[in-house]
């Protein structure tokens, strides 16, 4: 790509990209609130990989709920929030996975699975 070229396409993302609605957005809780809020579902991701007998089916429910009313709030706000709508919908997913192992893992066996695995590794003494 010539210089000149380049030197266009840098102008034509500043004009679009950094500029005063953009840069008064960023300033906002608008914007601020939804991203300090996505600590939620990267933490509910993370957990996906932890033992399942940790999860708590209560906050998990709570969580869930608590995402779905505020996906409503963030269209019903002007202008609407997308970004926050965004947020708890990672959240919802993310979440809704929990229960899933939850469920799992204290209603449909994965307790008894886990047991029977644990105790297929550990070796039996034997009585002589």
């Amino acid at each position: 790509m010539s210089q000149s070229a380049q030197k266009a396409v840098t102008q034509t993302f500043l004009r679009r990209y950094v500029n005063k609605e953009t840069m008064k957005y960023m300033l906002t809780t608008h914007f601020w609130g939804p991203v300090s809020n996505f600590g939620i579902p990267l933490a509910a991701i993370y957990d996906l990989k932890k033992d399942p007998e940790r999860i708590s089916g209560p906050m998990t429910t709570a969580l869930i709920l608590y995402s779905g009313v505020f996906m409503k709030f963030a269209l019903t706000v002007q202008p609407k929030n997308y970004l926050l709508f965004g947020c708890h919908v990672v959240n919802s997913l993310a979440q809704t996975g929990q229960a899933f192992r939850y469920v799992n893992y204290h209603f449909l066996g994965g307790q008894e699975a886990k047991a029977k695995e644990e105790a297929a590794l550990i070796p039996v003494a034997k009585e002589e």
